[in-house]
């Protein structure tokens, strides 16, 4: 038996399903956590163990402290990888939609789960500044544009894309259930599901 043909049961003696850990990112409202939970809703019908570590939920309970500089948003960056590789671990599959600006901080959290042998793909969804500026479902940007606030990742602070994510959504060009579908299709072409 292949470990894609594991059969999903649960139950002392049972065989773990296979967990992996999904990191979504892009700028503020480019549609990560949008996609993330379509994907998720998606992933339970079919029965699998599913969990979504929000960033916005992470930086309240877990980070709740840190600010936004490089060093603050690294350490948040670190912790989520953490929760996410153990969930994954113990065969859960994890969906973190998180900014994640930094490719050095992204690539520590790879790097953490390529050394404990547990699946992990980086897709980045590519929504360009002024789409999400539109859609500015935080009211980020106007505060931003007002000057309330600064250090708005992607418009005054970096975010630095990836160049080689394991996929690419423009989020911008399709729909919810259509960049959901296409996650998924990745991950059971990985051999993830």
């Amino acid at each position: 038996m292949t470990l894609s043909q594991e059969i999903r049961m649960t139950g002392p003696g049972a065989p773990l399903q296979r967990g992996a850990t999904v990191w979504l990112t892009g700028l503020p409202s480019a549609g990560k956590t949008t996609i993330a939970y379509a994907l998720a809703g998606r992933l339970r019908a079919e029965g699998h163990r599913v969990e979504v570590l929000d960033g916005d939920e992470i930086r309240e309970f877990l980070s709740a402290g840190l600010g936004f500089s490089r060093a603050d948003r690294d350490t948040n960056v670190q912790r989520i990888g953490f929760v996410a590789q153990l969930l994954a671990a113990h065969g859960v599959t994890v969906l973190v939609p998180v900014i994640a600006p930094y490719a050095d901080s992204r690539e520590a959290v790879r790097k953490r789960h390529q050394e404990n042998g547990t699946g992990y793909v980086e897709v980045h969804v590519a929504t360009p500044v002024e789409v999400c500026a539109v859609r500015d479902v935080k009211g980020l940007y106007a505060k931003q544009a007002a000057g309330e606030i600064s250090g708005l990742t992607g418009v005054d602070d970096p975010y630095e894309a990836p160049l080689e994510p394991d996929l690419r959504i423009e989020a911008h060009r399709s729909g919810i259930e259509e960049s959901a579908a296409e996650l998924h299709a990745l991950l059971t072409e990985r051999g993830m599901l």
